[in-house]
């Protein structure tokens, strides 16, 4: 069994904003580059609610799927199915948790896990995820702290 990628950081924003930031605001910190396309162009949606899909979608309005909102608990958690680049019946699962913490900050806790899914190629696209998660977070804590209260 591959073990779930635990990764958690601090931010100088409310638990709130952060939630906010994360699900409403996906697309003005989500770099192109980690988009199937590899569009500049192209605009990263997250649908709110159980059951909302997670896309990108091109000028030209093409559409491809990364996953499925699976929890959805403003402010405090958020739950999807993941299979950017693969397909959904290989999804993996990420949970991130939004804590508050003193004098307006909060932490972010992400776990992605169920790497088993995908067999034999488990810890490497475990791997490839881990150096994803690293590549984004200084978009997504730089997009948190903007303003962030």
């Amino acid at each position: 069994m591959t073990s779930p990628l635990r990764i958690e950081f601090d931010v100088d924003c409310s638990a709130a904003h952060a939630f906010a930031t994360w699900t409403s605001r996906i697309a003005a910190w989500w770099p192109p580059d980690h988009t199937v396309s590899g569009d500049p162009e192209a605009v990263v949606v997250l649908e709110p609610g159980p059951g909302g899909r997670i896309y990108e979608r091109s000028p030209l309005g093409l559409e491809h799927d990364w996953g499925t909102i699976t929890a959805w608990e403003p402010p405090w958690r958020l739950a999807y199915s993941w299979h950017l680049g693969r397909d959904r019946r290989e999804a993996t699962d990420v949970e991130i948790r939004f804590v508050s913490l003193e004098h307006g900050r909060a932490r972010v806790e992400i776990e992605h896990r169920g790497w088993e899914r995908l067999g034999e190629s488990a810890n490497g696209w475990r791997d490839r995820n881990r150096s994803g998660w690293q590549s984004l977070l200084p978009h997504v804590v730089a997009a948190m702290t903007e303003g962030g209260t």
